[in-house]
């Protein structure tokens, strides 16, 4: 018996229960598998270009910084320019994702691309988002071999790439996104939701930029028309 099988025999039989009757387990699968969202906020039903604008809105109010774009084409020279402005390294670590290799670097020879998972001595990270959430301003990111999760957290400057299109009200759109992707029961490894740079004020309530993750978060939005 699986160990998970155990684990839930052992439950069962300390509350004195039996197994599971066979309408009873049809009605919890059907719950599960249905997905049905809770209460939506209002502030959401709003036009796709509103959600874009809200989404910004929002990732400012947490300390994170926007830009918009008008096509893929523009990321490296806003990159640069974002590097520029806050005397950062041109060095950067992206994502070996293939949207990326794309971009026209060769526009900005002063930027050091290289490719693959962070390392304690990148200091900027390039990656791109799986989806944006508007109520809150966070950005959803998947991990996989093209999007290693430590690009999320080990360089103190993460610059995050996201179409328009990728934004949508709510967790929920961003979950049933995912699902739709990798399929109900083959999500990624890890789905980390980030809302700003990473803080704390555990210690006598002063807040502490960086304590857990980089202490600068750059969005470009690439304004690339509404959500399919």
């Amino acid at each position: 018996m699986p160990s998970r099988d155990r684990i839930f025999a052992r439950i069962r039989h300390n509350l004195g229960r039996g197994p599971v009757k066979e309408d009873a387990a049809n009605l919890l699968r059907a719950r599960i598998e249905g997905h049905v969202p809770h209460t939506i906020p209002k502030r959401t039903d709003i036009s796709h270009k509103e959600q874009v604008d809200l989404f910004q809105v929002k990732a400012e109010a947490l300390d994170a910084t926007v830009t918009r774009i008008s096509n893929m084409e523009d990321v490296p020279e806003a990159l640069r320019d974002y590097l520029t402005a806050h005397n950062l390294p041109s060095r950067i670590k992206m994502a070996p994702d293939p949207a990326l290799d794309t971009l026209p670097f060769d526009k900005t020879p002063m930027l050091e691309i290289l490719r693959g998972a962070a390392a304690p001595e990148d200091e900027v990270s390039l990656t791109p988002a799986f989806s944006g959430i508007a109520e809150t301003g966070t950005l959803c990111l998947a991990s996989g071999p093209e999007t290693p999760s430590t690009l999320n957290f080990l360089p103190e400057n993460h610059v995050v790439v996201i179409k328009a299109s990728q934004i949508s009200g709510t967790m929920e759109e961003s979950w049933a996104r995912l699902r739709k992707k990798f399929g109900a029961g083959n999500l990624p490894r890890t789905i980390n939701f980030i809302s700003g740079p990473s803080r704390t004020g555990d210690i006598e309530q002063t807040l502490i930029m960086g304590a857990h993750g980089p202490r600068r978060v750059h969005i470009l939005i690439v304004d690339d028309g509404p959500q399919d």
